[in-house]
């Protein structure tokens, strides 16, 4: 199945934003990326569309929890099998998903930072095909960023360790050139294609206008 097929198919879209497509096809065509979009501007599709297109299972690594599970509720609605490992899975439930991942039963598995440093997760990974690693929020790794997590300088160790290295991608919703360039270096992205999209929307305008005793906000 192509991009836009997935697109349509799967998200009920029937055409990429601004720069969703160059994304994608760096992904998908085995080359790392970096995509620094604004929140709404549909960056998780970036790799949620390649993880369909791609042979094997693809890896999310996000900070959030609530975000992981809005996330796979979401996905599974739209008919794509996904599960999430984190800190709120008991041990039972970790070893159902684990089972799953072996037998090939998801595309996506999204995984706290901080589950890399198991030893049973790396030799997980490391019995089924990876094909993409994607770090969300990437500037967590940085400590000039905000939100830095100390857990997301240990992603590229896990990277390494894989037997064969993966497609990785990196997002976030925005950086700063020394954050861009700590993302690119802790990473170790290779030659990543770079996708930087505005904040503007055309269909949003925001004027202010002083009224008589306050200032009238119009959206």
């Amino acid at each position: 199945m192509d991009k836009q097929a997935v697109l349509q198919n799967y998200f009920g879209y029937t055409a990429f934003r601004d720069g969703q497509e160059r994304l994608i096809d760096a992904v998908t065509s085995g080359r790392d990326a970096f995509g620094i979009m604004p929140t709404g501007g549909g960056k998780s599709l970036c790799y949620q569309v390649p993880a369909m297109m791609l042979p094997g299972v693809s890896f999310v690594i996000s900070p959030l929890i609530s975000l992981m599970h809005d996330q796979v509720l979401a996905l599974k609605a739209a008919g794509i099998s996904a599960a999430y490992i984190n800190s709120t899975l008991s041990y039972a439930q970790m070893q159902t998903v684990f089972r799953n991942v072996r037998a090939g039963k998801y595309k996506l598995v999204y995984v706290a930072p901080e589950r890399l440093e198991t030893e049973g997760l790396l030799r997980l990974a490391n019995e089924v095909s990876v094909d993409l690693v994607a770090v969300d929020e990437a500037h967590c790794i940085s400590q000039w960023g905000q939100d830095f997590r100390p857990s997301y300088l240990k992603i590229v160790d896990f990277i390494k360790a894989l037997h064969k290295r993966p497609v990785v991608a990196a997002f976030t919703a925005t950086a700063t050139d020394i954050v861009r360039q700590d993302v690119i270096r802790i990473l170790e992205l290779q030659e990543p294609t770079r996708v930087i999209t505005g904040f503007e929307r055309p269909n949003l305008r925001y004027e202010v206008r002083r009224g008589g005793k306050k200032e009238q906000i119009l959206m």
